[in-house]
């Protein structure tokens, strides 16, 4: 294991890896011999992929790095060999190293790799109540190096990929392990090691998230629009573009941006002329299938009114707190006793209010509590929504006692 580097004013910048840039894997038998490598390895291993988002509509990873202590670094190109099956039995008994691993696990996933058990460095710093948890400032903050990050928003899915970027993709892997001894130790100072524990097995065991309902909703600048009728020319014209976006395999924001969305659907344009006069549609780009946008635009204008969107997304929580106040004044004053409430707890235990509990179960129980309001009743509320144990324990003698305080 590499030594923490010494305590000094300026970090030493990581340039390379310490073992040499190994060779990209993209061989069934080079592939085999890795994965060979990785099970004859010690202790923990540090997993990371990284995807082509912005680029391509897929969330697929199109590289997957790994270090193993006795293993050295692995680049593997998922392209060439999608299944990496082999690499998980590999690593069956390991504990892996992740950062954000919410994020990489779905693409993972999809290539045949899922940890028994991981550590999450990113969410362990947030435990620990660090500001900033992003891979770079923990390791400078924590371990002395700097990482370099000029190559994060890049197009991973080009081939060949650049020996540079390469570079940067093994360090993000480089010294992931040494930071989580460093983070585990602190959670074990600070008394919250079993709360990560929680925390990355319930990371291990999530369902596979959910299709958003109305995905194009979260098209950006749809505040702009004040009516139905408008909210049908986005619905037209954002699945429009979804299904071109996804035939191609580009990222739907360079098949066509938000913002002409927007304003087609604000301008309501009555001719293919009129469309195309757009200045979102004068680009090469967006006239390259105007012809698409016009048939979208011509559906939303002959909608009946009972086609139309409504305002508002279905959804199966409580109306957006803002109105509340005005809806139910008695959950407005149980919304705000049971923030206070987290805010003092999440401060005296030095947490992320989001991370003592998550926003939309403090909506939920606020918005619709038990009849008689005890801990254990507040307990199976949020054990229900999906809170942890250490959560349970933390919080809802506090809740309970805030909400019945504020109904009496």
């Amino acid at each position: 294991m590499t030594e923490t580097a010494p305590a000094a004013d300026e970090p030493v910048p990581l340039l390379a890896p310490r073992d040499g840039l190994p060779p990209v894997v993209q061989s069934d038998g080079a592939l085999a011999e890795t994965a060979a490598a990785l099970a004859s390895g010690t202790g923990s291993v540090a997993v990371d992929a990284e995807r082509a988002s912005g680029y391509r509509y897929s969330h697929r990873a199109y590289l997957v790095q790994l270090r193993r202590e006795g293993a050295g670094s692995s680049l593997i190109d998922p392209i060439a060999c999608p299944d990496l099956s082999s690499v998980d039995a590999a690593l069956a008994d390991t504990e892996w190293v992740l950062h954000a691993a919410s994020q990489d696990l779905p693409c993972l996933v999809e290539i045949g790799m899922r940890p028994r058990t991981l550590f999450d460095t990113e969410l362990a710093g947030r435990l620990l109540d660090y500001p900033k948890v992003g891979l770079a400032t923990l390791v400078e903050e924590l371990l002395g190096y700097r990482l370099e990050k000029g190559h994060a928003s890049v197009d991973w899915s080009t081939r060949p990929l650049p020996e540079p970027w390469l570079t940067y993709a093994a360090l993000d892997v480089e010294v992931l392990v040494e930071l989580r001894d460093v983070l585990a130790q602190q959670l074990v100072d600070a008394g919250k090691l079993d709360w990560a524990l929680e925390e990355f097995s319930a990371l291990v065991t999530a369902p596979a998230p959910r299709p958003r309902v109305d995905p194009w909703r979260r098209t950006s600048g749809i505040h702009r629009v004040r009516n139905r009728r408008q909210l049908g020319y986005v619905r037209e014209l954002w699945l429009a573009r979804d299904r071109v976006a996804r035939r191609r395999d580009v990222s739907p924001g360079r098949v066509l941006p938000d913002h002409a969305i927007v304003a087609a659907a604000v301008a309501a344009p009555k001719s293919r002329p009129e469309l195309a006069a757009l200045p979102p549609y004068e680009t090469r780009t967006a006239r390259r299938d105007l012809g698409l946008w016009w048939t979208a635009v011509e559906k939303a204008s002959t909608l009946v009114d009972a086609g139309l969107p409504d305002h508002a997304a279905p959804y199966d929580g409580p109306p957006p707190a803002r109105s509340w106040p005005e809806r139910d004044p008695h959950a407005a004053g149980r919304l705000a006793a049971g923030r206070k409430v987290l805010q003092e707890i999440a401060g005296t235990h030095q947490l992320p209010v989001e991370n003592l509990l998550a926003p939309d179960t403090m909506r939920r129980l606020a918005w619709a509590p038990p009849e008689e309001l005890t801990s254990e009743t507040v307990a199976e509320v949020l054990r229900g929504n999906g809170a942890r144990e250490w959560q349970v324990s933390l919080t809802a003698t506090a809740l309970a006692d805030a909400l019945s305080a504020d109904a009496s």
